[in-house]
Parts: C-alpha cells; structure tokens; sequence
C-alpha cells in the first residue's frame, strides 16, 4: 500500500493539498480524500468558492480545512504555497498537483505571454511544489505526491502536450528516485473529462466523440486505487489504455492530423 493514500488511522489525522479544487478532477479528489479521512488544504484562484467548498467538505465530513488563495502563474503566490507544502510543523502527507488548463487556438495564435502563463502552472507549480513536498517527505520517511498529467503528454497536440509529457516523465522518475524511501509519485493521465475544462476554452462536448468523455468522481476513484497498488502512472479507462499503448507504433505526422480533436 502507498503512503498517503489510505484514510487516516484511529488517532492520526493526515493532510492533502489539493490544488485547482473547486470543480472537475480537483473537486473529486477534495471531496474523496475528505472522505477518507484527510484534513484538506485546498488552492485556487477564487476565494468564495474555495470557502463553499471549505464549509460544505467540513461539514459532510467532519474534516478540518485550510484555504490558501493563490494564483499558481504568480511566482510570489506560489512560493506561499511551497511555503505551506515544506513545513514541518504541518506535514503534508498528499500532495494533488491539478491546476490547470488549456489554449484553443494554435500556438502561434496565442501571445508568447499567454503561452508561458499555462507553462508557468502546467510545469513550473507542478516542479516547485514537488520540490517542495518531495524535500519534507524524504526527511519524514513517508509521503505520497499525485501529479494530474494527461493523454495528451503521449501524442503531438502542441504544447499542453509538451507540458504534460515533462509531468509524466518527472513523475515516473521520482517514483523511481524516492519510492524505496517511503515516497509515492503518480502520475495521473486522464483523457477527456466531463468537467469545466475545456468549457473555460470555449470548447464544447461535440468537440470529441461521446464515448471519449469520463466521469471525474470514478476517474478520481480509480486513481486513488492506482496510487495504492503503488502505480507510477494511471490511465483510466479502457480506452485511453489502448490508445495510449497504440500510440507508440503510430507515426507523429498520423496522430497530428487529429490535434484538433477537442478544441472546436
């Protein structure tokens, strides 16, 4: 079993930090890891939905919860969220790196500025707060760190992609690095989800096939059980684990014809 995965045992309470908890992935994993027992620190961006869902997992869970608003492309927002990741005086036991989101134009219609806002949190929040959970729990001995990645970081679809090929690949290798000194590191690798996502693109559900879309309450449930069967990267769904595996033999000017798919 991995550290930092189970609900808390009688006479300890553990904590997660969960970032971009307010809908979709994020929301699920607050609300699952309540649950099961865990105090929460929950980071976003909007302050009143962050407290709603504050009170409401207190009191359907009875946990206790923190809310840190922070906007993780500011780099002095999120040195406060390192901050709270490395301090010993309160441990982090699970770290859930979710903050995210996507461009729908091409690149060369976005601003270089827009284009490093999304690497500053795809890549850079997700490389900091690691460092930082990664430093504390390798001191404690126990830890487990969840980094939302995606389907996309195994095929060419631009640079979200890129950015999600770098989480997965830094996942994978700090499992490896740390596992045998009581830390966990995931990757989480979800296709299309039934959330706000790519409504905030301005893309709709027609944009992809029906039968693509997940449901982020069981995409969440399953990952949790990845995490403690001591996966280093989760896939849920049947079908993303086929086309994943399929996209290994197939050349990249096939798979870029369809780098459109999810962003009309």
């Amino acid at each position: 079993m991995s550290q930092g995965s189970q609900a808390a045992p009688a006479g300890t309470r553990r904590t997660a930090l969960v970032t971009g908890p307010t809908a979709g992935i994020g929301g699920a994993f607050a609300r699952q890891l309540a649950a099961r027992g865990y105090d929460l620190v929950l980071v976003a961006r909007d302050e009143a939905r962050l407290r709603d869902l504050a009170g409401r997992l207190e009191r359907e869970h009875g946990v206790a919860t923190e809310v840190l608003v922070a906007d993780l492309s500011d780099r002095e927002a999120l040195a406060r969220v390192e901050e709270r990741v490395a301090d010993p005086a309160r441990p982090v036991d699970l770290l859930v790196n979710n903050a995210g989101f996507g461009q729908k134009r091409p690149f060369l219609d976005n601003s270089v500025e827009e284009e490093q806002q999304m690497l500053d949190v795809l890549v850079t929040a997700v490389l900091r707060l690691s460092h930082a959970a990664l430093g504390a729990m390798v001191e404690r001995g126990s830890g487990a760190v969840v980094n939302v990645s995606s389907v996309a970081g195994f095929l060419p679809r631009g640079t979200y992609s890129a950015a999600k090929a770098y989480v997965t690949s830094m996942s994978r290798w700090a499992d490896a690095t740390y596992r045998d000194r009581g830390v966990r590191v995931m990757a989480l690798c979800p296709g299309f989800t039934r959330t706000e996502f790519h409504a905030r693109m301005g893309v709709g559900r027609g944009s992809a096939p029906r039968f693509l879309w997940l449901d982020a309450d069981r995409l969440v449930r399953d990952a949790l059980v990845d995490l403690d069967r001591g996966k280093s990267v989760s896939v849920p769904g049947k079908r993303y684990k086929v086309i994943t595996a399929l996209v290994r033999f197939l050349p990249t000017s096939l798979l870029a014809r369809f780098q459109r798919l999810g962003r009309r």
